[in-house]
């Protein structure tokens, strides 16, 4: 499970559905809750690329999870993520809604003129919930504020798992050919 510190037992995986996202990590992050077993860290996402995830968040397979302050400035050192298609609600097996997902995609270069690469980022938000009690409303306030993001590569065909070339892979190389193109004066 990528290269964090944290004491699970042998075999634990992390694969959580949506609504455990949101309910068991992110609502009590959020409403400034213990999270046992307190595995997710807390990543400004910005400054760093999708590829630089390794280390710094909680990874499995081939997918990175972390908590973040929202943010609209979504550029980073190599690129910037955009939101593809609308927010889907995210409800419990009750049929109780209790949140948001966004999707994003990866574009390496400067907007709006980037290239499009395999990187897809789901970011989960609490639902916005009124409050009547001024105790609550800070917790309320403090919802608002954080989200929880899972990044994952994913291959043509829609899954994360393949050995291919990504998208991104095949720019740097293409880069590395540029010393051989002799070029005119």
């Amino acid at each position: 499970m990528g290269s964090n510190n944290v004491n699970l037992p042998p075999g634990f995986r992390f694969y959580p559905t949506d609504e455990e996202l949101l309910v068991h990590f992110l609502h009590r992050k959020a409403t400034l809750l213990p999270c046992h077993p307190d595995v997710i860290p807390d990543l400004d996402l910005y400054p760093y690329d999708p590829w630089e995830l390794e280390g710094k968040a909680l990874g499995e397979g081939n997918q990175w999870y972390y908590y973040s302050r929202r943010s609209l400035n979504r550029i980073t050192g190599n690129g910037y993520w955009e939101q593809i298609g609308s927010n889907e609600s995210v409800l419990t097996s009750a049929g109780k809604k209790v949140g948001n997902k966004k999707y994003l995609v990866f574009y390496a270069g400067e907007a709006p003129s980037g290239i499009k690469t395999n990187w897809i980022m789901e970011e989960y938000c609490l639902s916005d919930r009124g409050s009547s009690s001024r105790s609550s409303s800070r917790r309320e306030s403090s919802k608002k504020d954080w989200v929880i993001c899972r990044v994952s590569e994913q291959n043509e065909g829609g899954d994360n798992d393949s050995g291919e070339l990504s998208c991104l892979d095949e720019i740097f190389l293409s880069l590395d050919d540029m010393d051989e193109i002799s070029l005119p004066n």
